[in-house]
């Protein structure tokens, strides 16, 4: 689609006055013949934007001569030939190929990148299509990117449209010279035909694009699709009308698919919906539904009860050496029997510290007093915990450890021996300490906060009013910017119209010419002087011959009366014939005397004949000199 001038698209309002300004105003009679046209006809017009619809009725009003929609029902009930007429001018099918090559260079991208690997299917949906241009496009772009074999396995472009005529049109792939301009040249050489008349579409690449009604209001949505290409067509429409058709969009697209449309369609108001890949170019794609919930079968991951005692110790030693903190076990007299990687590595403990008794250790005691902790849980039978102990390492850095001593109970409940814990809890020690000391400064800008509180409500207040003023006039714009569009394209028709109607008047006019020039040399190859007078006797033609007999130019003589002339002739005695001629209808003749250019006495023949017309609009009279 074209940038649209809406000083140029004013042209296509009625004058005011006429009759189809009056229509512009009678709101109940659109609504009227909208719900004639669904009723009759169904067609469905109910979430078009009334402005263009109105806009587009009233054109076809005007250039029937009707003055009211009441009026134009009845017309269309007496003359059923009349419904195409109007839905041509409803549905506007402005398009062509590659239009706005930026998007689609984009769109190329985005194909080679998400379809050019693998086999699987691709589906497509050109909504929207009108006379095919942009399904076509399409099937060119995916041609070029997976190559004519792939493309034939894998491809299936949906194009729809509730316009059959232009389905019709999009089916016979042929388009004329003009219409095919936006096709680069080598894609115009390898992919069309050129016969008589037409560019006819490549047949190979034609047979995966499939053509079919559908309105995207009333119809269910074409599923599983990769990419949509709904451009310009969502601009028609109404608000609650575009949502409606963004949520079957939405639905149609597989998760990783992409939307593109036309550049006067934002998609502001329904980013849940999509998520721009270029904002500019208007191709979007879709957000991801919630996830589906999967039940995943239960694995049992406790050891069977018939294994072996060895097989239970190798478990168990299994777990305890994969346990994500520094563990170690001791037996009922403290001396050390199990050390994992993680309490080796934090307390650079070795394989000789196993069998040692644990006071012995430098762990016992620090970072912190566990020895008296031991005797205390083995007696009680109780676990103890340590929470955010310091230790400070030999780089003099400090780490903060959670100490958990557990007591190990034997079958019959007797305790068997201890099992200490060390957890490093050094990184949420520090965000504590930071989440402290923010508190604090919190607290302390609490006050001034408090002061500035007041203010910022009512500050927000009013950027809230402003805000949604902003809203309305986003909508608004938008809304404009969508009606201008709608209007280009009606402008854009126009003009093909005009420049029709223009190369038509351009070969009328160089016919006139010829015929001009003919009947000038027919005129100028005479040997009797002829003129040509109208109605009132003004001279029209006035031939060379008249010239040389007389010594008067036909410039001279163009357009006065001929009684006025001074030339050689007895006009008046003339002019009874020429009288008597115009109120019969029938040729008139005299002789009469006069003098020639050069003063020599001479005489005439005048014949004087009506010309055919009705009314009779003149005569032409022709000089003849005859010999004395």
């Amino acid at each position: 689609m074209t940038d649209e001038d809406p000083e140029a698209s004013e042209a296509l309002e009625p004058a005011e006055g006429d009759g189809a300004g009056a229509a512009e105003t009678d709101a109940p009679g659109l609504e009227m013949m909208l719900h004639y046209l669904h009723r009759s006809r169904g067609f469905d017009f109910s979430g078009y934007k009334r402005t263009t619809l109105g806009r587009r009725i009233r054109r076809r009003m005007q250039l029937l001569g009707v003055k009211t929609y009441a009026e134009y029902v009845d017309y269309l009930e007496v003359r059923p030939d009349e419904f195409p007429q109007l839905f041509n001018m409803i549905l506007i099918n402005v398009t062509g190929f590659f239009r706005d090559p930026a998007a689609w260079t984009f769109v190329r991208t985005l194909i080679a990148d998400r379809f050019a690997a693998g086999n699987k299917p691709i589906r497509v949906w050109s909504a929207g299509c009108a006379s095919g241009e942009e399904p076509y496009t399409l099937a060119m772009i995916l041609a070029e990117v997976l190559g004519p074999e792939k493309y034939s396995d894998r491809v299936k472009i949906y194009a729809t449209d509730v316009d059959e005529e232009a389905l019709a049109h999009a089916r016979l792939a042929a388009y004329t010279p003009k219409a095919v301009e936006g096709v680069p040249p080598d894609l115009l050489e390898k992919y069309f035909t050129r016969s008589s008349a037409a560019y006819v579409f490549n047949k190979d690449l034609r047979r995966a694009v499939i053509f079919g009604r559908h309105d995207l209001v009333q119809d269910a949505p074409i599923s599983r699709i990769d990419l949509i290409a709904c451009r310009n067509t969502l601009m028609y429409f109404n608000a609650e009308t575009q949502t409606r058709i963004l949520n079957r969009l939405h639905f149609a697209l597989n998760d990783d698919g992409i939307l593109f449309l036309g550049k006067a369609e934002m998609l502001l108001t329904h980013s849940n919906l999509f998520v721009p890949r270029d904002m500019k170019l208007r191709v979007f794609g879709r957000t991801k539904g919630r996830a589906r919930e999967r039940t995943l079968p239960t694995e049992d991951l406790a050891a069977s009860t018939d294994a072996s005692a060895d097989e239970r110790a190798q478990l168990h030693r299994a777990a305890f050496e994969r346990a994500p903190s520094a563990q170690m076990v001791l037996d009922n007299e403290g001396i050390v029997a199990l050390i994992n990687h993680r309490a080796a590595h934090l307390f650079s403990l070795t394989p000789q510290d196993l069998k040692k008794p644990f006071h012995e250790l430098e762990v016992s005691y620090r970072p912190a007093e566990l020895r008296s902790g031991l005797d205390r849980v083995r007696k009680e039978r109780r676990p103890m915990h340590l929470r955010e102990v310091e230790r400070t390492l030999a780089s003099g850095e400090k780490n903060y450890l959670d100490i958990e001593i557990l007591p190990l109970l034997g079958e019959n409940g007797a305790v068997i021996g201890t099992q200490l814990s060390f957890t490093d809890v050094t990184e949420a020690h520090t965000f504590q300490a930071q989440l402290r000391k923010a508190h604090a400064e919190l607290e302390t800008a609490h006050e001034e906060l408090q002061s500035t509180s007041e203010e910022l409500e009512t500050t927000n207040e009013e950027l809230q009013s402003t805000v949604e003023e902003l809203e309305t006039t986003n909508e608004e714009l938008q809304s404009t910017n969508e009606e201008l569009e709608t209007m280009n394209e009606e402008l854009q028709s126009t003009n093909e119209e005009l420049q029709a109607m223009n190369e038509e008047l351009r070969q009328r006019g160089d016919e006139l010419v010829e015929v001009s020039g003919f009947f000038g040399s027919v005129l100028g190859s005479l040997r009797s002087g002829v003129v040509v007078l109208d109605r009132d006797l003004l001279v029209r033609t006035w031939n060379p011959r008249m010239e040389e007999l007389w010594g008067v130019r036909a410039d001279e003589v163009d357009g006065r009366p001929f009684l006025t002339l001074d030339i050689g002739m007895p006009v008046e005695e003339v002019a009874r014939a020429i009288r008597t001629s115009l109120s019969t209808g029938e040729d008139a003749e005299r002789v009469v005397e006069c003098t020639n250019r050069r003063g020599r006495a001479i005489r005439c023949r005048v014949s004087v004949t009506p010309l055919r017309t009705e009314p009779r609009k003149g005569v032409t009279v022709v000089v003849d000199e005859i010999s004395p």
